[in-house]
């Protein structure tokens, strides 16, 4: 099963492929960071933000993206995703950060560039 992510304003940029330890990949088809419980990893090992309630958060708390029933905006209709790219192989995780207090504030780093930000 795969999850779609949207941006703040409502367009698919991003997908969970629960067949693929909970990789995240973005539409282009490259996996560019994972999920474990309720973090977000990139692929590098470092810890970026988390994934609560079908919404993600950064390192601040802030919302960065979010699914369909979570979305603030109505979403566009999903277009043809590419196939996807082999995954490198993950690095060993960082420990974590403390959770922040979420917040209701949008983040000013877009999702792509959020998920994207300790890719391989």
């Amino acid at each position: 099963m795969e999850i779609t992510l949207y941006t703040i304003k409502g367009k698919p940029e991003a997908y969970i492929s629960e067949e693929n330890d909970n990789a995240i990949y973005l539409w282009s088809g490259h996996a560019v960071c994972y999920l474990v419980n309720d973090k977000i990893f990139g692929w590098r090992g470092k810890h970026i933000g988390w994934f609560i309630n079908g919404i993600i958060y950064d390192l601040k708390g802030s919302r960065v993206g979010y699914t369909k029933e979570t979305c603030p905006y109505a979403v566009y209709a999903e277009y043809a995703k590419y196939a996807k790219y082999a995954k490198y192989a993950k690095y060993a995780k960082y420990a974590s950060y403390a959770k922040p207090a979420f917040s209701t504030k949008d983040s000013e780093l877009g999702l792509v560039n959020f998920l994207s930000q300790n890719k391989v």
